[in-house]
């Protein structure tokens, strides 16, 4: 089934139960008022929207248009987000931009960071930048939501506690990363608000392109209008969502709404060196990160600057048939 959360003027927005197609909503807030109550509720109420959203489907029920842009990030505010890094390519690539050693432990051991999850962005709102100095960037990526979850869940037993699986913008700053890594203690003013998809989806809504716990399929990223990054979520991934899931549970229970990031999709070349741009045949990036760092690789320093006010990114994901899955994120770089 597909949820999604629409605007009401309360800081969670209303659940509404979306259509396959993303066309049309049935109001949910009798079965659950908001996603988070649906969460924490969810053996009890999870029947009822699949149910409702079975009727959506088969027109049995009153509908309404449903408008992207009405749509708040599903889970507006999250008691728990956590970012990991699931694709070791970016990792590398990012880290030899900084001049800093990939450790060996990183392919054995997710990184995961603990982000801002008390108000996500919508995913037609804009990117608020204070300073463009800041080298704001986008990072498109793949988040799962996860009901409770036992501290020191297995990734096997993690599998089962995702039960919605969306779509990330997760904004970083890159210009203000490196002193606050320097000071060894982490992300904080480098990682504002993030933005999510439209809808979200239950893994049974992808079909065979939901295995391993990876969702395998493209991820579209369109930076002012142009192809920018159609990197395929399924491959080079060295942790799977599930695996994450379990880092995160380690030593601590997950709360119901917990949503967990797999970091920037990101792939190697054909020739398993850095990838290729979009207009030369690659699957070209996530992030604009990447591109510089293969710009410096190879011309000796970046060319591609990062995102400036009235700039704009589109992510988006679409079935084997060309239906988008979890509606787009569209967001401008706003000054502030």
């Amino acid at each position: 089934m597909k949820l999604a959360s629409l605007a009401n003027g309360t800081r969670d927005g209303r659940l509404v139960v979306v259509s396959k197609d993303i066309t049309r909503y049935c109001a949910a807030d009798n079965i659950a008022p908001t996603l988070q109550h649906a969460l924490d509720h969810w053996d009890q109420v999870a029947p009822r929207l699949a149910a409702l959203y079975t009727d959506v489907e088969h027109e049995a029920v009153p509908c309404e248009r449903f408008h992207e842009r009405e749509a708040l990030s599903p889970l507006p505010r999250a008691y728990q987000w956590a970012d990991g890094s699931a694709y070791i390519n970016h990792v590398e690539l990012v880290r030899r931009a900084r001049n800093a050693e990939m450790p060996d432990s990183f392919y054995r051991d997710p990184l995961m960071y603990q982000g801002m999850s008390d108000g996500f962005l919508p995913p037609r709102g804009a990117i608020p930048l204070g300073d463009p100095a800041w080298g704001c960037d986008m990072e498109g990526e793949i988040a799962c939501i996860t009901d409770d979850v036992p501290p020191g869940t297995s990734a096997e037993d993690a599998a089962g506690h995702i039960k919605l699986l969306m779509l990330c913008n997760d904004v970083s700053l890159r210009g203000l990363i490196p002193e606050e890594l320097g000071k060894g203690f982490g992300f904080f003013q480098s990682k504002p608000a993030s933005a999510f998809s439209p809808v979200a989806v239950t893994p049974d809504e992808l079909g065979e392109a939901w295995q391993d716990n990876l969702i395998h399929l493209p991820l579209i990223v369109d930076y002012n209008g142009e192809p920018f990054g159609r990197a395929e979520a399924g491959q080079d991934a060295t942790f799977s969502l599930a695996r994450l899931v379990s880092h995160a549970a380690r030593t601590r229970k997950l709360g119901a709404g917990t949503i967990i990031g797999s970091g920037t999709v990101s792939n190697k070349g054909a020739d398993g060196g850095p990838g290729k741009p979009v207009s030369e045949g690659g699957r070209g990036y996530s992030c604009i990160a990447e591109i510089r760092m293969i710009e410096t690789i190879r011309d000796g320093s970046p060319k591609t600057r990062f995102m400036q006010p009235g700039d704009a990114v589109r992510i988006e994901m679409r079935d084997a048939d060309g239906h988008s899955i979890f509606g787009a994120i569209e967001q401008v770089v706003e000054a502030v």
